[in-house]
């Protein structure tokens, strides 16, 4: 039977300690730095040669989608009753609000180095350690909403943007295409500054520390905020019914992005999957 995601907004005292119990338990046991990882492994930008999978590429949503698949199996395998909960950005919008609270993620880092002081990640807690990372910090960093200057979470109105385009994506199936699902929900944008932040990207760059980079898998925010772009991949979907993961097929040889991107039923690395095989999850989970 499917397991529920729910809205971080709604979880009770207690699904908030398991879920948190089991990410701390995920740390300890060493599997929680592999995720780490794994997401510097396989963020290539544009600019660089080879196959892109985790960013500015037709398979960011099915490769976000399966890593947050295996750390939830990690999470259930500490305890099964947990589930990851997704984080509501466009409702949710403070630097006090869920999932900023004492008893979820802990809040903002304080001014003279972002290093976050609350909550059960903060350093001094002596269970949140970073160790694996593109920087020599050894503790979670967060400056929400930018103090030094200051801009805004991603509103419903971005999201509906995204969201009533019917093309999952388009070529050159890069950061640079201005069409297509896939892109307006990744938030790669034309221009300079904050208003070329969107979606996905604004609410990394909102959240800053350890967020802004490669490495951001060591907030645990990150899987809260994935969970909610994964759940926005659910509902174009059943939206826009019939519509497909693109491209159908690899671009040709004499085509730039020839070995650069993942077709429907190609393997997806470092997965024996496709990102067929991820367009349909129902029957594993379904949000709440």
């Amino acid at each position: 039977m499917a397991y529920v995601r729910k809205d971080a907004a709604t979880l009770t005292s207690g699904e908030k300690r398991r879920f948190v119990n089991a990410l701390l338990e995920v740390k300890r046991r060493g599997e929680y730095d592999e995720f780490v990882r794994m997401h510097l492994a396989y963020y290539a930008p544009d600019g660089e040669r080879g196959l892109r999978t985790a960013h500015m590429a037709p398979s960011f949503l099915p490769w976000h989608r399966r890593l947050l698949l295996d750390l939830e199996s990690a999470l259930r395998r500490v305890d099964d009753s947990v589930t990851l909960p997704y984080w509501d950005w466009t409702r949710d919008r403070t630097t006090t609000s869920v999932p900023w609270t004492e008893d979820l993620l802990g809040g903002n880092g304080r001014r003279s180095d972002n290093r976050v002081m609350t909550g059960p990640f903060a350093h001094q807690q002596g269970n949140w350690a970073i160790r694996v990372s593109v920087t020599d910090e050894e503790f979670l960093t967060r400056d929400l909403g930018r103090r030094s200057d200051p801009f805004d979470l991603p509103t419903e109105r971005d999201l509906e943007w995204a969201l009533r385009d019917p093309v999952y994506d388009v070529a050159p199936w890069d950061s640079t295409v201005t069409e297509g699902f896939r892109n307006k929900l990744e938030g790669w944008g034309t221009g300079r500054g904050s208003a070329s932040w969107r979606n996905h990207n604004r609410v990394h760059r909102w959240i800053g520390g350890v967020m802004l980079g490669a490495a951001s898998v060591n907030d645990p925010v990150f899987w809260l905020h994935h969970a909610f772009v994964d759940l926005q991949w659910y509902r174009w979907q059943r939206r826009h019914g019939g519509a497909r993961y693109l491209p159908a097929t690899p671009p040709g040889s004499g085509n730039a992005q020839h070995g650069r991107v993942v077709a429907r039923h190609e393997k997806l690395p470092p997965w024996d999957v496709t990102p067929n095989d991820l367009e349909e999850v129902g029957q594993i989970y379904r949000y709440g």
